[in-house]
C-alpha cells in the first residue's frame, strides 16, 4: 500500500507532542521535523535523509513554508539525483560553500588600501566635529598614504610598506608623520573588522613602530601657533578695516571673537541671536555649545554683510583665505594665534579673573571634579571683557613721531 504524500492542511494541523518532536515523512527521503520552540510556537524544517557507505545524514532544506512543499519535493528530487550519480549532497554542499569562501576571499584580496580608506572615512565622517577634520583626513592619505599603500591589496600590506610610507616625513614633519601613522592604523583595523584583512595591525604605534622609529616628542619641541604681539594688534585691525573683502571680515570677526577659525568659517545666520553668537557643540573642540558676546564692531561687521548665503562668512572651508590675507601683512603670524594674543592681553592690561579669559576662549577648566560643580559660563563678566578687547582693538595707532633739528 502507497504511503499517503503530506499536504498543506496536513502539515499545518501536525502538533507533536508536549516536549517531544513529530517527523512527517513525504517519501522520497523527505522528511518535515515538527518541534516547539521556547516561546511555544512551533518550528517546522525539512530534511533530505539518506544512507551512503553503511551511514545515514540528514541535511537541512530550510524551515516550512519559506521552502513550501513543492519546492521541498524538488530539491529532494535533485539530491536523489545526484545520489543515482554518486554525489554526496553533503559533500557537495561543503565544496560550494568553500568555494563562496574562496570567492569572497579572493574579493577581499582586491580591495585596496585607498578603496579601504574611503570606506573607514565614510563610516566616521559623522562622528567628526567639523568639515576641516574629513578634508585634513583626505589630504593627509592622499599626500603620504597612498603613494606607497593606495594601490596595494589591503590584505599583503605589511610593516615594511607601512615604514616605506612613514620614514620620509618622519624626521622632516614628525606631528604630521605621527597623525598619518595614526589613521593609516585606524584604515587598517577598519579593513580587519570588515574581514579585508587579518592578523596584527603593521601599524600599530607600542610594541611595533616604537621601536623603529624616535618618538615625535624627542625630534623636535611641539611649535606654538605664531601669534602677534597683543600691542600690535590695533593696527593690523585698522589695516584690516581699511579692506574691502570679506575674508577681512572674516579676519576681523576672528580676532573679535577670540574663536578658532573653524568655528567663524562655519557659522551661519541662525546662530545669531541678538548679540549673542552661540556655536553649536559638534563645531567647537570640547563637543558643547558655546555662547559668544559680540562686541558693538563685532555686531557692526555683521551688519555690513550681505546675507546671500547661510554661512556668514562664504568663503573656502579652511582658513586659508584668512591666512594669506594675513600673511601678505603679518608674514608667519597664523589666524589660531590671536587667541593666544587675547590671552596676553587679558592678562597684562585687565584685572579680570584668568578663569573669565579661559571661559572666554571655551577652554576646559579645573579637574572634571571642577567642572562638575562650576556650571557658569560667567556670560555677563565675559560680556565686558569682550567689550574691552573690542576697544583695545580700535585704538588709535600711535603716529610717527616729528623731529625737530636742534641748533647746536
Amino acid at each position: 500500500m502507497a504511503r499517503e504524500r503530506l499536504t498543506d492542511l496536513k502539515i499545518k494541523k501536525a502538533k507533536p507532542p508536549k516536549g517531544g518532536r513529530l517527523m512527517l515523512s513525504d517519501g522520497g527521503n523527505l522528511l518535515l521535523q515538527i518541534t516547539h520552540s521556547t516561546s511555544g510556537d512551533l518550528n517546522k524544517s525539512w530534511i533530505f535523509r539518506y544512507e551512503r557507505d553503511g551511514k545515514r545524514h540528514d541535511i537541512g532544506l530550510g524551515s516550512y513554508p519559506d521552502r513550501t512543499l513543492q519546492a521541498a519535493r524538488d530539491k529532494a528530487q535533485e539530491f536523489r539525483r545526484g545520489l543515482l550519480d554518486g554525489i554526496d549532497p553533503v559533500r557537495e554542499r561543503e565544496r560550494r560553500r568553500s568555494e563562496r569562501l574562496a570567492q569572497a576571499a579572493e574579493r577581499a584580496r582586491a580591495m585596496t588600501f585607498k578603496q579601504c580608506a574611503v570606506g573607514c572615512i565614510e563610516s566616521h565622517a559623522d562622528g567628526w566635529r567639523n568639515e576641516e577634520h574629513h578634508r585634513q583626513w583626505i589630504t593627509s592619505l592622499e599626500q603620504y598614504a597612498y603613494p606607497a599603500l593606495g594601490d596595494l591589496p589591503v590584505d599583503v600590506i605589511a610593516t615594511p610598506h607601512i615604514v616605506k610610507a612613514l620614514e620620509p616625513i618622519w624626521k622632516d614633519i614628525p606631528e604630521t608623520a605621527s597623525r598619518v601613522r595614526g589613521r593609516i592604523e585606524k584604515v587598517l583595523g577598519w579593513a580587519t573588522v570588515r574581514g579585508f584583512r587579518s592578523g596584527d595591525n603593521p601599524a600599530r604605534w607600542r610594541g611595533h613602530l616604537a621601536e623603529i622609529f624616535p618618538a615625535v616628542g624627542k625630534i623636535a619641541p611641539a611649535k606654538h601657533h605664531a601669534a602677534l604681539p597683543f600691542t600690535d594688534v590695533p593696527a593690523l585691525m585698522a589695516e584690516l578695516a581699511e579692506a574691502d573683502h570679506v575674508g577681512a571680515r572674516a579676519l576681523e570677526f576672528t580676532i573679535l571673537t577670540a574663536a578658532r577659525a573653524g568655528e567663524v568659517l562655519g557659522a551661519t545666520w541662525d546662530e545669531i541671536e541678538g548679540n549673542v553668537w552661540t556655536v553649536p557643540g559638534n563645531r567647537m573642540k570640547g563637543g558643547k555649545p558655546h555662547r559668544v558676546p559680540l562686541s558693538d564692531r563685532a555686531m557692526a561687521i555683521l551688519n555690513g554683510l550681505c546675507k546671500t548665503d547661510n554661512r556668514i562668512f562664504p568663503i573656502a572651508d579652511n582658513k586659508r583665505g584668512m591666512l594669506a590675507l594675513l600673511q601678505d601683512r603679518r608674514p608667519g603670524v597664523t589666524v589660531h594665534g590671536f587667541r593666544s594674543s587675547f590671552r596676553d592681553w587679558a592678562s597684562e592690561r585687565t584685572s579680570y579673573p584668568p578663569i573669565v579669559a579661559e571661559q572666554a576662549l571655551a577652554h576646559a577648566i579645573g579637574s572634571k571634579v571642577e567642572r562638575a560643580y562650576h556650571r557658569t559660563d560667567l556670560f555677563e563678566k565675559r560680556r565686558r571683557l569682550m567689550a574691552d578687547w573690542a576697544t583695545w582693538c580700535s585704538r588709535p595707532v600711535p603716529t610717527g613721531a616729528t623731529v625737530t633739528a636742534l641748533r647746536a
